[in-house]
């Protein structure tokens, strides 16, 4: 059977980190929403997305195909229902499409006619941004129990001070000497080829992907994820940072998602709590407003290429698009457009030429290239996100 995701009605909520990826590419927990999917599955996946991310994320349609909504999270219940899905059958939940049957030969795929079966079981689902820290307690567990199932931890160092160290998973080549570990809120899990420096302290649930660095003496609550080749210090509280990306020094990051190639300057902060501790509210780019998020807690949300210098500091709930660079004093508004230059004096156009620049600079010191294909998706999104520089 061939497996397709595809992005969902939640792609526009999940804007800016859905500008450079499909949402199956989204990281929450300790592996990608399509990484979670394969291994459920034991079979690779294509996607559905938009036209401009096709040629770096294609689709490949079979004679017989699944359609899977990538917001939501695969479990075992699901996966069972899904592998015995049947032609023109689809799975439910309440008005939520799961997954449906589909064949090469269908023009169009007419829901209303097929036999709906409902899930009914509980399952995580990501809709929003503020999903990706806000869930990802739940979807490290499973995560640790699908990649460590049936397989033995490397030796804890003796320099290792540990809490519940039944809940901590090192793999293959991870350093670490002189650091405590706390796994009684849960599992703790640190990735090939990872390293965490002397001093850190680090609560679960907590994440380090293969070849990821905590850096010294840095302070760390769970439920934290730190991506591939990502380097972290400083304070980090319930965040999820995306591969590739820099939180290298002091300062405080709180209930807030980084995507890749990100920068934090050092001594940078950001506020996740108001004042008069009311409800957040995050930039929304559908409506082209503020709404209502629902939590009292909740920080920064900064796309792919997103750089800050040093002593940034941002307010609450402020959201920092695709390829801006902020700095100076003062507090930055609460939305940053993508490719925007500047701070709390005011903003220029950051032309992609510049940005171009500065990526491929960066991309190469982790020997990785920055294509054509990443390039025309960039251009894309400087275009589609001009109506905002604007306002």
């Amino acid at each position: 059977m061939n497996y397709i995701l595809f992005d969902g009605p939640s792609r526009n909520n999940l804007l800016p980190f859905t500008y450079t990826r499909p949402v199956a590419d989204l990281r929450v927990g300790i592996l990608t929403i399509r990484e979670k999917w394969e291994a459920f599955l034991g079979i690779t996946t294509t996607t559905v997305t938009e036209d401009y991310l096709s040629d770096k994320f294609p689709m490949v349609e079979m004679e017989d195909n699944i359609m899977i909504n990538a917001s939501f999270l695969p479990n075992y219940e699901l996966i069972e229902m899904i592998k015995n899905l049947k032609e023109n059958q689809a799975i439910f939940q309440d008005e939520d499409v799961i997954a449906f049957y589909t064949k090469d030969s269908q023009d169009d795929v007419a829901l209303q006619a097929y036999e709906a079966i409902e899930f009914s079981e509980d399952v995580l689902k990501i809709e929003h941004t503020w999903d990706i820290f806000s869930k990802n307690g739940a979807a490290i567990e499973t995560d640790y129990d699908l990649l460590t199932k049936n397989k033995t931890s490397q030796p804890i160092p003796k320099t290792v001070n540990t809490l519940s160290s039944e809940n901590i998973f090192i793999e293959e080549g991870a350093k670490l000497n002189f650091v405590t570990l706390n796994a009684e809120n849960g599992p703790i899990y640190i990735g090939k080829d990872a390293e965490i420096m002397e001093g850190s302290v680090i609560r679960g649930p907590f994440a380090l992907c293969d070849n990821a660095t905590v850096k010294l003496s840095a302070k760390i609550y769970g439920p934290t994820t730190v991506g591939p080749y990502s380097k972290v210090g400083g304070e980090i509280n319930n965040s999820v940072i995306f591969g590739y990306s820099n939180k290298g020094h002091d300062g405080f990051l709180g209930n807030s998602v980084l995507g890749e190639w990100c920068n934090i300057g050092a001594d940078s902060n950001n506020s996740n709590l108001k004042n008069n501790y009311a409800e957040v509210r995050l930039w929304n780019y559908e409506t082209e407003s503020f709404a209502k998020t629902g939590l009292q807690f909740c920080g920064l949300m900064m796309g792919d290429h997103s750089k800050c210098g040093i002593n940034t500091m941002f307010n609450t709930g402020t959201v920092v698009g695709v390829s801006a660079n902020i700095f100076g004093s003062g507090f930055p508004r609460n939305f940053v457009p993508s490719f925007s230059w500047g701070g709390n004096n005011g903003f220029t156009t950051y032309l992609t030429k510049k940005a171009f620049e500065v990526a491929k600079v960066v991309m190469s010191r982790r020997n990785v290239e920055l294509s054509d294909t990443d390039k025309a998706i960039l251009e894309h999104v400087f275009e589609e996100t001009a109506k905002f520089r604007r306002s």
